[in-house]
């Protein structure tokens, strides 16, 4: 379809210099896991990919907080693809929705297609790959890797969340271990528990190394 093909180019032309584990080959993975989900719900398969390519055209962690910058860049170029109104409304909707943002603030809005725009973000944080990306944007934010005298933080606020510098081992428990119990479709759940098997393996083996154990 003509109006993906756009979004794929468009997409990989705004996020050609983004941080790795929010480039365009996170948002295709993402857009991949999204269109598998998506074969055993009842979706509208347009808005999940649109939703799934655009999810991070403006993360607002690389925007000094702005969570108004993706929605809008999102609705800017929808409006250029010959698609209804209701389609970009969704979309929109999906962008400002699917993000973990920390704290105890209940999502807004809800629709099946945004579940499994969700789920495969989520996913994405999980497992191999979301150990990756997780040292990788450490890196980038010159994080320390582990500090075994700074506890991970369970109680932010949405905003405290947002600002946070702690090490990244922090951010498994802060974040990516409590992805399992959140996801919204069968397949992502299934998946999900796979993948935070992997992760549990992987921090026992960390702390063991951590400690000098060979």
């Amino acid at each position: 379809m003509q109006a993906i093909q756009n979004t794929i180019t468009y997409v990989k032309e705004q996020l050609a210099d983004a941080e790795g584990g929010h480039d365009w080959w996170h948002t295709e993975r993402v857009w991949k896991t999204a269109k598998h989900i998506a074969k055993s719900e009842e979706v509208d398969l347009l808005v999940v990919e649109l939703g799934a390519l655009l999810h991070d055209i403006a993360d607002s962690k690389f925007h000094d907080g702005d969570e108004s910058i993706g929605p809008r860049k999102a609705r800017a170029f929808l409006h250029t693809l010959e698609i209804g109104e209701n389609v970009i409304n969704h979309v929109i909707r999906i962008i400002e929705n699917i993000s973990f943002k920390g704290g105890k603030e209940a999502q807004t809005f809800q629709s099946t297609e945004l579940d499994v725009v969700q789920d495969a973000d989520r996913l994405d944080a999980l497992g191999a790959i979301g150990i990756a990306r997780t040292f990788n944007y450490g890196g980038f934010k010159n994080r320390e890797i582990y500090n075994p005298t700074i506890s991970s933080d369970l109680n932010m606020t949405k905003e405290e969340y947002k600002k946070s510098n702690a090490p990244s081992i922090n951010h498994f428990y802060e974040k990516l271990l409590l992805l399992k119990d959140r996801m919204n479709t069968a397949t992502g759940k299934a998946v999900a528990a796979k993948r935070h098997q992997f992760m549990e393996s992987y921090l026992k083996q960390f702390y063991s190394e951590w400690e000098g154990k060979l």
